[in-house]
């Protein structure tokens, strides 16, 4: 997972980061995160409002459990007021998070969904993470979801559960095209979706802050070498072209996947045909593929919300969406 931050100040954005933190080792994770890879600004005495969705990580008993324990550990870290992001009910206090753990639990969508609703009425979120892809309606300025909790949001395709870094490539398919035939695939974490898009050439600088999947480098050779393993193959079985035609076809596996998704959404009677696309996130580029695909116009997140942003080109302002948006809804 990880740790996003952002800096406002006068409902200006000034600076956003992402540093990756190896949550489900436990909560010392994150004071390694803290204090190392985080800029002063992000420890310093401030107004900090807090969303999350590292809850559900396994060294969690629940949710609730884990709420707790990241609400606390904002409280023992953050120095000044500190202010949970409950989603539908608000900001809400530390004191107060326990009780809300419901509210809060991964409701960091729910922040990006609110902001880009004060400035565009009507329209499908996408925000394609490392991780995850979050696809929220937003229908009279306000996220219409029809569900809240990450399982309500599987159910109804509002979350779906693949991004363009950490996703292993079996959940993408069960066979793929090699050499004429149709071959199934090892079940195994051979390979990873951000191997597939740096073979072409898509994934942004500094996008995959995580170990590759056999904890080797990032070469093209050796993000080839990882695909070749999912279909049985050693890499010097295939030329530099079919490897790239096979990340080819991972890539429209994962799109059509989301097409589906935001087909089923955008099939709503309450999403007006010219509604556009609002995105966000590590893999906006995927999520541009998808607008063109279904004849929607697409919106950068930083291009919506630019009025608030002191720079407009810092890199990080799209990735770290959810961290800009409960920065500039606290200040309200």
């Amino acid at each position: 997972m990880h740790v996003k931050a952002a800096l406002v100040e006068g409902g200006r954005v000034h600076e956003a980061v992402q540093a990756p933190c190896k949550l489900w080792r436990g909560i010392p994770a994150l004071d390694e995160t803290f204090s190392k890879l985080l800029p002063d600004w992000a420890r310093e005495e401030a107004d900090h409002a807090v969303t999350m969705t590292g809850e559900l990580t396994d060294c969690f008993k629940d949710r609730g459990d884990g709420v707790a324990q990241l609400a606390a550990w904002a409280a023992a870290n953050l120095k000044g007021r500190v202010r949970i992001y409950a989603g539908r009910s608000g900001f809400v206090t530390l004191e107060a998070a326990e009780a809300q753990a419901a509210d809060i639990a991964s409701a960091n969508w729910h922040a990006t969904a609110a902001l880009v609703g004060r400035h565009v009425a009507n329209a499908l979120l996408v925000d394609i993470g490392s991780t995850t892809s979050d696809l929220i309606p937003i229908v009279g300025g306000r996220p219409a979801s029809t569900g809240y909790s990450d399982a309500e949001r599987l159910e109804t395709s509002e979350l779906v559960y693949s991004g363009v870094v950490r996703t292993a490539l079996p959940a993408l398919a069960t066979h793929a095209p090699w050499a004429g035939r149709r071959t199934a695939l090892m079940a195994e974490s051979f390979a990873t979706t951000a191997d597939i898009h740096r073979l072409l050439g898509d994934l942004p600088e500094g996008a995959d802050q995580q170990h590759s999947a056999d904890l080797k480098g990032k070469s093209i050779a050796e993000s080839e070498t990882r695909l070749s393993r999912i279909i049985g193959r050693d890499h010097s079985e295939g030329s530099e072209a079919a490897w790239r035609a096979l990340a080819a076809w991972f890539a429209e596996a994962q799109l059509r996947s989301l097409h589906n998704a935001a087909a089923t959404l955008l099939s709503r009677s309450d999403l007006p045909p010219d509604a556009p696309l609002v995105i966000c996130g590590a893999g906006s580029f995927l999520a541009e593929r998808l607008a063109r695909r279904l004849g929607r116009p697409a919106r950068a997140f930083t291009g919506v919300i630019a009025d608030s942003l002191a720079d407009r080109d810092a890199g990080w302002i799209s990735t770290c969406g959810p961290a800009v948006a409960v920065g500039l809804l606290a200040e309200d």
